[in-house]
């Protein structure tokens, strides 16, 4: 058998003992630090206020960045002071008693210099509490001041009337309203019929305004080519008549006995007038001198006496 060997009787030092007894309680402290360390400092992040509660009361607004606070006695809420948006829906009576669903869109934020009030008079659950509540109650409000129609055609109006409502509601509270938006109206089928029923009967009212319209123009520019063309006519009447005139100035009973002769071609007319207005047919000595007998003759000479030399007809003097 193998021999043990003997044991130890030396003693633990005292220091080393000592030493390894105050080891629970330094772990203890260390850890109570690392906790109250951990406690005693909170960041504020961009965009948002910590407000400082110490045994429940509100003892400060701290801003963005890393802060000191006692332990397990202060805690920080944050708040976001960042543009917010809020969509609801609202449903009211126009004033033509025509119900109307409102699809709103609503931008706002926590005011940063109030943020205190707001937690002390609301808290942070503020938006059912105060912005839903202001919401609606503007949009039935605006909405019972005009016609359905009037929604439609004046909608920027509508959405500023609703805004001013809610800047009025909500700044006292430490609210700020950015922006507000109508997305939508939706109206009853008995409505958009007739709606429908307006815009046809109005187009085609449009539509036959505008035919009569052409129809005038058309009209009009009928009247006045046929003035122009009276005036046209008018106008050569005038210079007829203007040369008519001139010629009568300038012709005389001489140039119109020249005009004839010139013209004349030998032939004696056939019929001439009387004086009284009246036609007689002319001699025509040449035919009547062929069917005498020849006036040398001596039997023609001893029964007829000698007649005068027949005087040459004088032309018309009219032509």
């Amino acid at each position: 058998m193998q021999a043990r060997p003997p044991a130890s009787n030396s003693p633990i030092p005292p220091a080393q003992a000592r030493a390894m007894s105050t080891l629970p309680a330094v772990g203890l402290v260390i850890t109570i630090l690392v906790v109250l360390a951990s406690n005693a400092f909170t960041v504020v992040q961009a965009g948002t206020r910590g407000v400082a509660k110490t045994f429940g009361e509100i003892t400060a607004v701290k801003g963005e960045g890393l802060h000191f606070r006692m332990p397990f006695i202060t805690n920080v809420t944050p708040i976001d002071i960042r543009t917010q948006r809020h969509e609801s829906a609202a449903s009211a009576a126009s004033q033509d008693l025509q119900m109307v669903s409102t699809q709103v869109v609503l931008n706002y934020r926590p005011d940063a210099e109030q943020v205190e009030n707001l937690m002390r008079s609301i808290g942070p659950n503020y938006v059912p509490v105060v912005v839903e509540p202001a919401l609606q109650e503007s949009v039935k409000a605006a909405t019972a001041q005009f016609t359905a129609e009037q929604l439609i055609t004046q909608r920027p109006q509508v959405s500023e009337q609703i805004r001013q409502s809610l800047v009025e509601r909500l700044t006292p509270r430490g609210i700020i309203v950015e922006d507000f938006s109508i997305t939508e109206f939706s109206f009853s089928e008995e409505f958009r019929k007739a709606v429908e029923a307006k815009q046809v009967a109005e187009q085609n009212a449009l539509r036959a305004e505008q035919e009569l319209r052409r129809a005038q123009i058309e009209a009009q520019q009928q009247v006045a080519r046929a003035e122009a063309e009276a005036e046209a006519r008018l106008s050569i009447a005038q210079a007829e008549a203007e040369a008519l005139r001139l010629q009568r100035e300038v012709v005389s009973p001489e140039l119109l006995q020249l005009r004839f002769i010139e013209r004349w071609n030998g032939t004696l007319p056939q019929l001439m007038t009387n004086g009284e207005g009246g036609l007689m047919p002319m001699i025509n000595m040449a035919t009547q001198q062929q069917q005498v007998p020849a006036a040398n003759t001596p039997a023609a000479s001893a029964s007829q006496p000698v007649q005068p030399a027949a005087q040459p007809a004088q032309p018309p003097t009219n032509p």
